[in-house]
């Protein structure tokens, strides 16, 4: 997961005293870029993306507190570690970050929630933003849309926004770590790399299809645990 960051981040490499302003996103990855890191992703990666992507997108709502307390470690690991520079400065702080991450997390879990909601809705606004050729200047405005979107609505439907969030994080991961298994064969690549060239939504598709039987799976599930109604 850590590295799935790293991808959305365009770093100017050139001032490594840049500091953490340097490691902002500049623009979206294509789908090239993420083929790219498919590509040079190890086979134990890849595997292990696949497991926790099935987790999160069968069992997100059982156990969304824990879910939710990894993704905010993972995203402290790495401003922490933004912050520390290079070498063992940047472990440290990326342990601490990660650490302070999760207990800030744990008792503003709503909170928490709707953040991890307006980071999806900020990449998915981004992305339609850019599926729909428009100004890549104010690409920041479907972003803000999105996030805010999707934060609200995490305190509107709490129960649906878990799943929903869950089911996306987890199809993502599984689809990218299934890519990342597959292209160790390079016959298989370059076909893989051909269709998304001619059929660019086909990836889009690969991460909606998953997340929906998700988020209908553990509906399901969630439906069926409940207690019978006490009769009254």
């Amino acid at each position: 997961m850590l590295q799935l960051f790293s991808i959305l981040c365009e770093v100017d490499a050139t001032d490594s005293n840049a500091g953490l302003l340097s490691q902002i996103p500049r623009s979206l990855p294509r789908e090239g870029d993420l083929l790219g890191w498919c590509q040079h992703m190890s086979p134990g990666v890849a595997a292990l993306l696949v497991l926790i992507g099935i987790v999160y997108l069968l069992f997100g709502f059982q156990i969304f507190k824990i879910l939710v307390l990894v993704n905010a470690a993972v995203v402290g690991g790495f401003l922490g570690a933004c912050v520390g520079g290079d070498g063992e400065s940047a472990v440290a702080a990326g342990l601490i970050g990660a650490v302070l991450a999760a207990a800030i997390a744990w008792p503003t879990m709503k909170y928490a929630v709707a953040l991890m909601g307006g980071l999806f809705g900020g990449l998915l606004g981004a992305s339609i933003w850019h599926a729909l050729s428009l100004d890549p200047n104010v690409v920041w405005a479907g972003a803000i849309t999105g996030a805010v979107s999707f934060g609200l609505l995490s305190f509107v439907l709490f129960r649906g926004s878990v799943m929903m969030y869950t089911s996306l994080q987890g199809s993502f991961m599984l689809v990218f770590g299934i890519l990342g298994l597959i292209c160790k064969y390079e016959q298989v690549q370059s076909q893989i790399s051909g269709h998304l060239k001619v059929q660019p939504f086909l990836l889009p598709a690969f991460i909606v299809v998953p997340a929906v039987l998700g988020l209908v799976y553990q509906q399901h599930n969630h439906t069926t645990s409940l207690p019978p109604p006490k009769k009254g």
